[in-house]
């Protein structure tokens, strides 16, 4: 085997400090001018801290619960973004959409308005901190380009730094992908308008409940299901639906069933089989019954007991973990 060349610092580079070391490709030489390839240089520290897996990375925003539920759980949806300090000139608008065309990160539009996709993959543990960049860069792109996914710097702001947490999020869901064209468009690109028929094809039904937050109906070939993201702690959510389900009030009418939950982004998502017959419409009352059920349950401090125990590992042991 070749013995490995010695590093070597490169002549007549200018050293510069940690602080002043941007970001560059893994194997491009680092710019601190040491020599070395940045993976080997000042890339391991900003590697390591971009693989650190943020458990809730959507906390502390407006509607953590339903940014949640768009990420994992809803096709077709979008919420206007707001930012700190206003829009920038030239930015009518900043949209999130649960996904767009080709699975670009973020579209910057002919007229100056941004969308910014949520179910893209991301290239550190941070999903907040993957957006945001994409977002800021999205402001900045030419109009009626998209926004190339990258590797983000480990130390550049998050959504949280960027949005206007007092501004509400209210999201609305859509039957299918026609947001991604605007109504001025005369016509679609080929790519485009081949990438909207597979997701429309592939969207299942789905509807916001309007009398709960972040609870979401759909529709499959066999049964409905109602899917719920809740804000209490995983332990606390466990305990109240463990205490509801073994005195027999966990269902949401006959023919229902609380079936078990999804772990997503640091929630608890409690799942529940509906009749095919079940609408979004069907599921209001229900629900807004069983949260007030569920309040109750979570108030209480009491051991749980016996058949509590049971019921509560029966739920953990349907748990499936999504992110």
């Amino acid at each position: 085997m070749a013995k490995k060349r010695p590093q070597t610092k490169a002549a007549g580079k200018p050293q510069v400090t940690d602080g002043e070391v941007p970001v560059v490709g893994a194997r491009e030489p680092c710019p601190c001018g040491s020599g070395r390839r940045y993976k080997a240089c000042h890339g391991r520290g900003a590697a390591h801290a971009a693989t650190e897996l943020v458990q809730r990375p959507f906390e502390g925003l407006a509607g953590e619960c339903d940014w949640v539920a768009l990420r994992e759980l809803v096709p077709a949806a979008t919420a206007p973004l707001h930012l700190k300090g206003g829009l920038p000139d030239g930015v009518p608008s900043v949209t999130l959409a649960t996904v767009l065309p080709m699975a670009w990160p973020a579209l910057r539009r002919d007229d100056g308005s941004v969308l910014l996709a949520l179910q893209n993959d991301t290239s550190s543990g941070d999903l907040s901190r993957d957006m945001a960049d994409t977002l800021q860069r999205a402001l900045t792109a030419q109009p009626g380009s998209p926004v190339a996914a990258r590797r983000v710097p480990a130390d550049g702001p998050r959504l949280q730094d960027l949005l206007d947490g007092d501004a509400g999020f209210e999201p609305t869901v859509h039957t299918g992908f026609e947001f991604w064209v605007p109504d001025s468009a005369d016509s679609t690109s080929p790519d485009v308008a081949a990438s909207l028929e597979r997701a429309n094809a592939a969207a299942i039904p789905t509807v916001k409940l309007s009398g709960v937050d972040a609870a979401y109906w759909c529709e499959t070939p066999e049964k409905n299901h109602l899917r719920w993201v809740m804000p209490h702690s995983e332990e606390s959510l466990l305990d109240a639906l463990a205490r509801l389900h073994s005195a027999g009030t966990s269902s949401l009418g006959e023919g229902t069933r609380l079936v078990g939950s999804f772990r997503a982004h640091g929630l608890v998502v409690p799942v529940w089989d509906l009749p095919s017959t079940m609408t979004a419409e069907d599921c209001e009352k229900p629900a807004a019954e069983f949260a007030e059920r569920l309040a109750g349950a979570l108030a209480s401090d009491a051991p749980l007991t016996a058949d509590e125990r049971r019921a509560r590992g029966g739920l953990t042991n349907r748990q499936v973990t999504l992110s």
